[in-house]
């Protein structure tokens, strides 16, 4: 077991005594910074600028996949779907660049994705015409978006724990299944804050819910924690998949039956195996990534060499892995990148609803 797969799996089932001890150790540490930001912004010593449009933020309690990326895309299209003019504010992960700028405007896609970072490269692709600006600085991003390109809203991505910037409306995108791993702070367990965040919250959706029955933890958590805060819950829904060389779109339904090797670099690869489950597909090996993982060519070569070992028809992967890949020379087996979306399954009126609250467009 890789040291890697040793910190997630202490991060789901807990650590042994020792390693525990150590960890804990570090957790009060953080957890002592965390009260103190608390604390400034309390008083008044530290403060949060508005803009003058409502912000919407996506974020999470946790380290990992929760399905943020999905949520802002979603987000977005309920905000032109109630007249607005959206844009996306992003900090722009793992990016080459630095200061504030902009990926997407209204006519066309400006950086790349090494440039930009993966996820705010592929929301401008998902989201054509909506601007996408990335930054350290979420409120200095927010008024160039702004100023520039007359937005009426803007979507936070991974903005929970972005004090910065004032927001109208705060959405947690938490699992379903085990939410908080082992309920400890970073670095003992994956929580970016304690629980008690939650209060902080306008909705939370657990994801990878049918209804409210697939997801008691996250629902007896904030039954406990903040009791107003509705809950609703959603699944990731394929809705098409390209083959990589030709760029050419493939029926999800064609891909039925069909052997191959699957591989994603994301938060929660288990999340895209539960989601290629609903295609049909037959998995031959499935291999595993770092989050925000950069391919390289002996990364694919391995993989091919896995494919050809297993008789398999292709390869399968995410659309964000494509991103992060695309530049790579094609593989000789078919690659297929399969896109999502995020469907909600429960609560979909207090998601509209919530959104209906925000001020009128400007």
């Amino acid at each position: 077991m890789s040291a890697r797969e040793r910190i997630l799996h202490g991060w789901e089932r807990g650590f042994t005594a020792g390693a525990g001890g150590v960890l804990a150790a570090v957790a009060g540490g953080y957890r002592g910074l965390l009260g103190a930001r608390d604390w400034l912004y309390t008083r008044g010593l530290l403060h949060s600028h508005a803009l003058d449009c409502p912000v919407v933020s996506i974020g999470n309690l946790t380290v990992g996949g929760t399905g943020k990326t999905p949520a802002v895309e979603l987000a977005v299209r309920t905000l032109v779907d109630l007249g607005h003019r959206p844009g996306v504010l992003s900090r722009g992960y793992g990016r080459r660049g630095s200061g504030v700028q902009v990926v997407a405007d209204a006519a066309s896609i400006r950086l790349d994705a090494d440039e930009a970072g993966d996820e705010p490269f592929l929301l401008a692709r998902r989201l054509p015409g909506v601007p996408v600006v990335v930054g350290p600085n979420r409120y200095e991003a927010g008024r160039l978006a702004r100023a520039r390109f007359g937005i009426t809203a803007a979507v936070l991505d991974d903005g929970f724990q972005h004090r910065t910037l004032a927001r109208n409306l705060e959405i947690i995108m938490a699992r379903a299944v085990t939410p908080w791993g082992n309920g400890r702070l970073l670095p003992g367990g994956p929580l970016r804050e304690p629980l008690d965040g939650l209060g902080r919250a306008n909705l939370i959706v657990a994801t990878g819910a049918r209804s409210l029955e697939d997801a008691p933890e996250v629902t007896a958590t904030v039954a406990r924690i903040a009791p107003a805060v509705p809950v609703l819950t959603a699944v990731h829904v394929p809705t098409e998949c390209f083959e990589s060389r030709a760029m050419q779109f493939v029926p999800v339904s064609e891909l039925a039956g069909a052997r191959v090797v699957a591989f994603a670099g994301i938060g929660s690869p288990a999340g895209f195996r539960r989601t290629l489950g609903e295609t049909a597909v037959v998995v031959v090996h499935f291999e595993e990534f770092a989050d925000h993982h950069w391919y390289t060519r002996d990364d694919l070569e391995r993989l091919q060499r896995r494919a050809a070992a297993a008789r398999a028809h292709g390869l399968v992967t995410t659309e964000k892995d494509w991103v992060r890949l695309r530049a790579l020379p094609a593989l000789k087996r078919p690659l297929y990148v399969l896109s999502v979306r995020l469907a909600l399954t429960s609560g979909e009126d207090a998601w509209r609803a919530a959104f209906e609250r925000l001020s009128p467009v400007s």
